[in-house]
């Protein structure tokens, strides 16, 4: 079965987090956090930088280390490595997606996530609880 490691941002503003409809593919229509697939010689971080200039034309900080998650779709393996981030602009351009969001703990079922992007709810639940008591430690 075919490998694909990607790695995705858990852009938080507050007690919500950001989350992007997909506009393409067998996929379409379904929601995930943005992010994409790490080329060869970079790093893990390099790429979720890189590929949230290219998806929103915006800069991250990369916060923390929130989870990898392992997840068989009918035609690959997914290896999704995530992070919480933050917002180093206001502005958002929509390079890739239909649609975006901003998320409250409560709001998160709204959507129909991607089933490996969906595996990640119960986690950012749980670290959007904790927004207001907990301070993030850059990496």
């Amino acid at each position: 079965m075919k490998r694909i490691e990607v790695v995705a941002a858990i852009i938080r503003r507050g007690d919500k987090v950001f989350a992007t409809q997909r506009g393409y593919g067998p996929w379409k229509d379904y929601w995930e956090y943005p992010g994409g697939k790490v080329e060869e010689g970079e790093t893990r971080e390099e790429a979720l930088v890189r590929e949230i200039r290219e998806e929103l034309a915006t800069e991250i900080s990369i916060d923390q280390f929130l989870c990898t998650i392992e997840w068989d779709y009918p035609d690959f393996h997914l290896t999704l490595h995530c992070f919480i981030c933050s917002l180093l602009t206001d502005s958002l351009c929509l390079n890739e997606h239909e649609a975006a969001r901003w998320l409250s703990a409560v709001d998160l079922d709204s959507v129909n996530w991607l089933p490996a992007d969906y595996q990640l709810i119960p986690l950012i639940r749980e670290k959007l609880a904790g927004a207001d008591n907990q301070v993030l430690r850059p990496l």
